[in-house]
């Protein structure tokens, strides 16, 4: 089930505690990929907070919506770079993308496996991968006040076992957002002590978020599935006898 764009929209770039939060999570996203010149980087699901870094010194930078949540253009006040498309069918070529990022993708996707089959079809040999979902242990998911209370919110373990079965092989995780997903203004004051204090103290273990990195596994493993249990093509008319010639 998708989000509506619209209330994605109003949630990351009208209320103080999207502002937050999408901050909070770009912030770890540029740490990890703090060069992406020549590069080309693509979003998936409502990914657009977090691309804007990008923008200046990367070949391409392109947004893909799923279909059931709609599209908006962006970046405001630049050439769009939006694109509408379905779960597994992107409109971009196999092995051309060098950092792929999802934000409200996976979870949310009626398709996890397929949408999974196309990350990997588009990712480029030696590119990169960050899925961030919601924390199945974090108080985000917890609440449907903001968006990281949709979907399917997800362990560490997982997580991970998912991408690895799709020819992802985690190479970095990490857990952010551990402000509480609150609008009161006494929370708000105390967002970045406890951000800071997230990264150090174990009873802050359980952020909001999960962000794990992966890279693509050549050759892509094998699922078992329909390819594997039909062993054969079915043959409509088999069985039935073959024509009859009448003796005139």
């Amino acid at each position: 089930m998708h989000l509506d764009v619209h209330d994605l929209r109003e949630f990351y770039y009208r209320s103080p505690l999207g502002r937050a939060a999408q901050k909070v999570v770009r912030d770890e996203l540029v740490k990890c990929w703090p060069e992406t010149r020549g590069e080309t980087v693509v979003g998936y699901g409502f990914a657009v907070p977090l691309l804007r870094p990008f923008l200046r010194s990367s070949r391409r930078v392109i947004s893909l919506m799923p279909g059931p949540q709609g599209v908006m253009p962006w970046p405001a006040g630049g050439p769009n770079v939006s694109v509408l498309c379905e779960d597994a069918l992107w409109p971009i070529g196999s092995g051309t993308v060098d950092k792929l990022v999802l934000l409200h993708g996976l979870e949310t996707s009626d398709h996890p496996l397929a949408l999974l089959d196309e990350c990997w079809r588009v990712l480029a040999p030696q590119g990169r991968a960050m899925f961030v979902v919601p924390n199945r242990g974090g108080l985000w998911s917890r609440t449907d006040a903001t968006p990281f209370g949709f979907g399917r919110p997800y362990s560490l373990g997982q997580l991970e076992r998912q991408l690895r079965e799709t020819g992802l092989i985690p190479t970095k995780t990490l857990s952010t957002l551990y402000q509480t997903p609150s609008t009161r203004r006494s929370w708000r004051k105390f967002a970045s002590t406890m951000e800071r204090a997230g990264r150090n103290l174990p009873v802050f273990t359980a952020g909001g978020v999960l962000m794990v990195e992966v890279t693509k596994q050549v050759p892509q493993p094998r699922r078992p599935g329909l390819s594997e249990a039909v062993k054969r093509p079915l043959r409509v008319l088999e069985g039935m006898g073959g024509p009859v010639v009448k003796p005139v």
